[in-house]
């Protein structure tokens, strides 16, 4: 009687099991986090860590887009919808329908800052909605974790669907967004403003930048009049270099002269939403030697000194 690993005369060996998927598309995009270079696919590389003590700002994106549907829902993100983003019915959402008021809407959601803050936002849970211009761009870097809106804000019944469920704003760049808008039900607007770096440049530079500083201009004009709590934060000339490795600079006149991280700015974008100021909160920053490890307190007592 032959061995139990023996094979017996006339069988063959059992199938081998299928080799494993190939990794999902959003690895790809996944992988711009890495830390050198940003957003550069082709020379990312991805290097998962050895334990949960050690998971980087990747690693932890990758758990969230590998999880799968459950993990999907368990992080209340919307369900698979098709390529061209429509219901699965074809139909749209009667627009009379409330809903509740639990989303970050992220305008240039396809810009480098854009995506930057959308990665942010999915580490802290949040429910996304993206105004892109490339929708299958962004689903496929981002999976099911953002509701990507395509369409023309001029447009009410748009702005309309847009803006329905949405608690909060964020604006990244300076491009006219709030310009003529009804923001009725929207409780706080962080905007990311160039205001400071376009009113210090001079000669060439300040003709180039001039239509730059009027949507600027017409954006915090349309923010402050809102009367809604708003936090904007006017940064120094925006680079797309690595965040987290220096500190920032606070001081009056730092944005017009300073440097900011892209990395650094949507990250001070987004821990901004949990502080909401009773009016407006304008300050400047740009990279320097001052370390913040708990936003949340320092927003607190920027807070407090706006308010006394």
């Amino acid at each position: 009687m032959p061995p139990p690993t023996a094979l017996l005369p006339g069988r063959s060996a059992a199938p081998r099991p299928p080799p494993p998927p190939p990794p999902p598309p959003q690895l790809a995009s996944a992988a711009r986090l890495s830390r050198r270079p940003l957003f550069n696919a082709a020379t990312a590389v991805v290097v998962r860590s050895r334990s949960k003590d050690e998971a980087s700002f990747t690693d932890r994106i990758l758990d969230y887009i590998e999880g799968g549907p459950k993990l999907r829902r368990w992080y209340g993100a919307p369900d698979l919808l098709p390529k061209d983003g429509s219901a699965e019915d074809g139909e749209d959402e009667p627009s009379d329908i409330e809903e509740p008021r639990d989303a970050v809407l992220v305008t240039n959601g396809d810009s480098e800052i854009g995506q930057m803050v959308i990665l942010s936002l999915i580490l802290k849970r949040a429910r996304i909605k993206a105004l892109v211009k490339d929708r299958r761009s962004t689903e496929e870097a981002f999976g099911t974790y953002v509701e990507c809106m395509v369409g023309n804000m001029e447009d009410k019944s748009f702005t309309k669907k847009a803006l329905r469920g949405v608690r909060a704003i964020i604006c990244p760049a300076d491009d006219g967004f709030f310009s003529d808008l009804d923001l009725k039900g929207v409780q706080h607007i962080v905007l990311l403003s160039q205001l400071s770096v376009y009113r210090g440049s001079g000669g060439l530079q300040a003709i180039m930048n001039s239509k730059l500083r009027k949507l600027a201009e017409r954006d915090e004009e349309v923010v402050l009049a809102s009367g809604i709590p708003s936090t904007i934060i006017r940064t120094g000339s925006m680079q797309s270099t690595p965040g987290g490795d220096r500190g920032f600079d606070f001081t009056e006149g730092a944005a017009a002269k300073g440097r900011m991280s892209k990395e650094d700015a949507a990250t001070i974008c987004v821990e901004a939403l949990d502080s909401i100021p009773q009016t407006t909160l304008i300050f400047e920053v740009a990279n320097g030697d001052e370390k913040v490890t708990d936003w949340k307190a320092w927003f607190a007592e920027r807070t407090k000194t706006v308010t006394s």
